[in-house]
């Protein structure tokens, strides 16, 4: 019979665990099922068939089905060629090109689409550009943004979410053993023959986990369509229900509609793969069997990778341009250039608060981010506890647990009386404690690594010498993963300081606004440069969180792909 470690420590960790859990996730997450499926003690469906009902809601769940299908496939399109290139070549210059793909990751889609609605509007840049070149008629200038938006939406979340799915499927590349790719061109097989047989079915769980998670990415961002204006979206849908919570139960059928269409992506996915072997008997190394590029090949995996590049940081760009111009009308690029932009944030109450509030709820949740991954990393791999598999998928869980719906369990759950629990009234603790959990899955899998890294002898010696668990831990072995936890919570802060659907839904009153929340509503005023401030503001956010990004990066290396795997 298999042996419990529950000491007074080990039970300790495990009530604090589950108290957070019970607390901050399945108590938001229960109460909207209760209020979705029934009233007064009574289970009902009427109210999901009211929804289904609705040619508003039918609308909205069929766009943000084409969106989220649209952008998986796209970056499925994108990453699979640049994958194939970057494991199966080598080339000068591999490194930077490995670094440079990523960078679209610096910003989230909510701040690349205000550069992006600049470039493709009617009157933007490119008709203009265009115009000027005689390729179109300035009296009928191309709808780039396509059916109010729809295709803008589509553009700008490929372009800002195929690192994700890159960093999948260049590792499930690069974990395919060499020896298969030999025996099958021995066999004959080559090319497209040799990609279709092997070595797509070898990456195909690495594959579906970038994909599960851009698909609800993709269909769960708020942010985008609400600048573009394009309401006809579930998350728009649901952002807008949440001033009739008490007198509409619609909203809480369409979040616990979304909850259980994640749920599915990622059970579906688990049994799917759980069910197929694609195991390796034995794996080399990807390095030694790279084909060294000749000039031109070179020439052609630089064009290619550029191409991408170039295409993913025009938002970018657009933001930073219109962050430094003064007067920017029916122009291509701005007639006048300013910095005052940048000093208009520090100067204004509201903007400069902004910044201080971000940077206060990133370093808060990534402090509880740091703490609880040490303990659960600890429990899974230094104690041996019951329901070990539980606790790990409870960890994980917030992967396919969208902000949106998070963010309005917790608007929903906590309507109190006690000020520092209502969202209303002061959201500071929900904030926090929301980009805590939508992150946790990043730090538990840095900390569980390191720990597995680490061999258990010293702390056993430090046992042996009448050290109490508590200090063993402080004493050995946090220092021996400290490398581990440290870009963790570095990436855990970066990615909150522009966390965008939390930010949108819980900060309800301006002195609370994170920087997300801020840009909407500059870009939400009628001054005529708000939209500069709010892309000054962008860049400042974009700043923060490339630093966080790189530093993170040159502590993990290779291993930063493994924090973003379903």
């Amino acid at each position: 019979m298999k042996r419990f470690d529950l000491n007074g420590t080990t039970l300790a960790f495990l009530g604090l665990l589950l108290s957070f859990f019970g607390a901050f996730l399945f108590y938001p997450v229960s109460f909207m099922l209760r209020r979705a499926f029934g009233e007064g003690g009574q289970f009902t469906l009427q109210y999901f068939g009211l929804l289904l009902a609705s040619p508003l809601q039918r609308e909205a769940l069929w766009n943000s089905f084409a969106i989220a299908l649209l952008t998986t496939g796209l970056t499925t399109l994108i990453t699979l060629p640049l994958a194939q290139l970057m494991t199966r070549f080598a080339f000068r210059g591999k490194a930077l090109l490995g670094g440079l793909i990523l960078v679209p990751m610096i910003m989230p889609p909510f701040v690349g689409a205000i550069g992006l609605q600049q470039l493709l509007a009617r009157f933007g840049s490119l008709n203009l550009l265009l115009g000027q070149l005689g390729v179109l008629s300035p009296a009928k200038p191309v709808d780039w943004l396509g059916q109010g938006g729809f295709w803008g939406i589509v553009a700008l979340q490929t372009l800002s979410l195929y690192p994700v799915m890159f960093l999948n499927v260049s590792a499930a590349m690069a974990n395919v053993d060499p020896t298969l790719r030999e025996a099958a061109q021995n066999l004959g097989a080559g090319g497209w023959r040799l990609f279709r047989t092997v070595t797509l079915p070898l990456i195909l769980p690495g594959w579906f986990a970038g994909a599960i998670i851009v698909f609800i990415w993709a269909f769960t961002d708020l942010g985008t369509p609400l600048i573009f204006g394009f309401s006809r979206v579930v998350p728009v849908q649901i952002f807008d229900s949440l001033n009739e919570l008490n007198t509409n139960p619609q909203g809480y059928a369409l979040v616990v509609l979304v909850l259980v269409l994640t749920l599915v992506l990622f059970l579906v996915s688990k049994r799917f793969f759980a069910g197929r072997r694609f195991e390796m008997i034995a794996r080399g190394h990807s390095a030694g069997t790279e084909t060294c590029a000749s000039a031109r090949q070179t020439a052609g995996i630089w064009a290619a990778f550029g191409g991408v590049i170039v295409l993913a940081l025009l938002p970018h760009a657009a933001v930073i341009v219109q962050s430094l111009s003064e007067r920017w009308f029916i122009t291509v690029l701005p007639t006048a250039w300013t910095t005052a932009h940048y000093a208009d944030i520090f100067r204004d109450a509201m903007t400069a608060a902004s910044i201080r509030n971000s940077l206060f709820y990133a370093s808060l949740s990534a402090g509880v981010d740091l703490a609880l991954g040490v303990l659960i990393a600890w429990l899974l791999t230094r104690r041996r506890i019951p329901f070990a598999n539980l606790l790990d998928a409870l960890a994980m869980l917030p992967l396919a647990l969208p902000g949106l719906v998070l963010a309005f369990g917790y608007v929903a759950g906590f309507d109190f009386d006690i000020a520092w629990l209502n969202p209303r009234q002061n959201p500071t603790l929900l904030l926090v404690v929301s980009y805590s959990v939508r992150r946790l899955p990043y730090i538990v899998r840095a900390a569980f690594a390191g720990f597995q890294q680490t061999s258990v002898t010293l702390e056993e010696a430090s046992a042996n010498l009448g050290a109490s668990p508590w200090r063993t831990l402080r004493k050995i072995t946090l220092p021996l993963v400290m490398a581990n936890l440290v870009a963790g919570t570095i990436l855990t802060f970066s990615f909150a300081m522009l966390e965008v659907s939390d930010s949108l839904i819980l900060a309800m009153r301006d002195q609370f606004s994170p920087i997300t929340k801020m840009i909407y509503q500059l870009m939400g005023r009628i001054e005529p440069d708000a939209p500069s401030v709010a892309c000054a503001l962008g860049v400042v956010g974009m700043v923060i969180l490339s630093a966080s990004l790189l530093i993170a990066g040159k502590i993990l290396g290779k291993k930063l792909g493994q924090l973003f795997r379903a």
